[in-house]
């Protein structure tokens, strides 16, 4: 083992660092319970209440040539939403960062999906008091994926808009990220029975709401528009304010209907998986001309020039 390694791994005194070896790792590398794996081996017990419930919070942060993008504002994100949910990590917010970066060093990975999960865990006792749950944090980094291919990147998503009506924010607040999917998968079948490449779901007013995994921003003479109720306040989404405020554009969260939508002059999705991509096609009709529409292509390119930027990214310490 190289220098470089052993002090990568320092950090963490109950990884076996004798047994560390990168070629172990070629499509994904784990973190659970104080150790290096092979995504193959990572296992959850089926008695951990991240399984039985899906009684737990996550974040995914990506690596685009060997640098976190906004990492911190996902750590933000995480944290807030483990305090939010009442359970306890095993490390601090440095440790976690540090975990992070292993999980992709070990793996080799320029690009990668990069997760940090905090479950209830389980209770000695098989008890239902979630608060007897011995909390479990695991991470870990896999190969880059988008939502979108590139061949919808350049032509445009189609999506179709599902009346199914996304867990109301009284029920399960969607701030705090969750694998609460049910609604978003029936979605994604009501898309795929219609013709679609993915979905859009409503909220409990009959609005627009959100995708499986991304936010949707509407761009009509000039402005943007994005779902203010019920959804996920997506770090990318959040990114899109950030640009839109940096080139003088108008961006606002407000609701959308189904009507205002299909009259879009452009469309676009944000997602960790993928960034800003384009929709071209909302059911049957074509989105304006059906090309992906100038705005989108201006914040498209500056969304992925920020990649380069060391204010908007955090370098992986590779061994």
């Amino acid at each position: 083992m190289t220098l470089a390694m052993t002090q990568l791994l320092g950090a963490l005194p109950t990884v076996d660092e004798h047994h560390v070896d990168r070629r172990q790792y070629p499509r994904g590398v784990a973190f659970m319970d104080g150790q290096y794996l092979p995504m193959s081996e990572a296992k959850v017990s089926v008695l951990d209440w991240g399984f039985l419930h899906s009684d737990a919070t996550y974040d995914t942060v990506h690596v685009w040539k060997g640098r976190f993008f906004r990492l911190d504002l996902h750590l933000d994100r995480f944290f807030g939403g483990v305090e939010r949910l009442r359970m306890k990590l095993p490390y601090d917010r440095e440790k976690i960062a540090s975990i992070l970066n292993n999980c992709v060093a070990l793996s080799g990975h320029q690009s990668a999906y990069v997760e940090m999960i905090c479950t209830r865990g389980t209770s000695p006792t098989f008890s239902r008091d979630p608060r007897q749950a011995e909390n479990r944090f695991m991470a870990f980094a896999v190969p880059f994926g988008s939502v979108a291919n590139k061949e919808q990147l350049e032509r445009g998503l189609h999506v179709a808009i599902s009346e199914t009506v996304r867990i109301p924010p009284k029920s399960v607040d969607p701030a705090i990220k969750n694998y609460h999917w049910l609604d978003l998968v029936k979605g994604l079948f009501d898309a795929y029975d219609m013709g679609a490449e993915t979905a859009l779901i409503v909220d409990t007013n009959g609005h627009i709401a959100e995708g499986p995994g991304f936010n949707v921003f509407v761009v009509k003479d000039g402005s943007l528009r994005t779902p203010a109720f019920g959804v996920l306040p997506g770090i990318t989404r959040r990114t899109v304010f950030d640009l839109c405020a940096e080139i003088g554009l108008s961006a606002t969260a407000a609701d959308i209907s189904r009507a205002e939508i299909k009259d879009a002059d452009e469309v676009f999705i944000t997602s960790t998986a993928g960034g800003i991509m384009p929709v071209t096609r909302i059911g049957d009709a074509s989105v304006s001309n059906g090309h992906v529409g100038p705005v989108t292509r201006r914040l498209m390119d500056l969304y992925w020039q920020k990649h380069d930027d060391p204010q908007w990214t955090t370098a992986v310490t590779y061994p």
